[in-house]
């Protein structure tokens, strides 16, 4: 029961839906780009259905994605960023996650700037996205 599937009651192909969520997820596309690309290749929906489409599927689709991409990359490095930021005239500290290709991993905001705070960053983002091969701290 936990291995159900998660098209059993759209009316679509997955193959129609998986296509027209990796357009999305992968390439810097609007939903209405998408629906006019499916269009072209004979697949007449509509851009609301690409939008639900992408909310239901698109984070297990992106994750998906992430995992592949880690393992391909022999030089598999992160880059540690901090910021200073004001929310409210607070004062704030965004901690980020960087991978070699620019893609941010990761964001974490908190309000103090210690060795705790940096090692419960850097623990959650490796739980998600595996170790790096090459750290870069700086």
């Amino acid at each position: 029961m936990s291995n159900q599937n998660p098209f059993k009651y759209f009316n679509s192909s997955p193959e129609i839906i998986k296509l027209a969520v990796l357009y999305y997820v992968k390439y810097p596309l609007s939903f209405r780009q998408v629906e006019d690309i499916l269009s072209e290749r004979g697949i007449d929906i509509c851009y609301e259905t690409v939008r639900f489409w992408v909310n239901r599927f698109g984070p297990k689709f992106a994750q998906e994605i992430r995992k592949k991409r880690v393992g391909f990359h022999s030089n598999w490095q992160w880059h540690l960023d901090e910021v200073f930021v004001k929310i409210n005239g607070e004062r704030y500290y965004l901690w980020r996650a960087v991978d070699h290709e620019g893609e941010v991993l990761e964001c974490f905001v908190t309000k103090r700037r210690n060795k705790h705070a940096a090692l419960k960053f850097i623990m959650k983002t490796m739980r998600k996205y595996g170790i790096p091969h090459i750290f870069d701290n700086g």
